[in-house]
């Protein structure tokens, strides 16, 4: 299997020793390198995903090529929610409190 950017990877003890065991990580690649190596050998740079999907560190590896596995999906990085500003207590949603920081109406505002 050639790798290519975009590929989800498992790389394990397969691939290299280094990555034996609990040392096994899944790797989304972002690059493979040009530059002539050992037989069956290549470079390749990725982010390390996390169980949930997450890329938690950009890594540069040497693995052979013979022993790399695409991953089990993970699942999608999760969206954070977005969050509003929320309006100051005072703020009775006509913009007045936000505009003049003081809250206070007038009483000819409040007729």
């Amino acid at each position: 299997m050639q790798p290519q950017p975009g590929d989800l990877l498992r790389i394990d003890g397969r691939a290299s020793v280094q990555f034996a065991g609990d040392r096994a990580l899944t790797l989304r690649v972002v690059s493979v390198g040009p530059e002539l190596t050992y037989t069956g050998w290549v470079w390749l740079t990725g982010y390390v995903i996390d169980r949930r999907g997450q890329a938690v560190e950009r890594r540069k590896i040497f693995v052979q090529i013979a022993g790399l596995r695409r991953a089990a999906t993970v699942p999608s990085p999760s969206r954070s929610r977005a969050t509003r500003p929320h309006a100051s207590r005072r703020d009775q949603g006509d913009g007045r409190a936000a505009r003049d920081g003081s809250g206070v109406r007038t009483r000819a505002e409040a007729r």
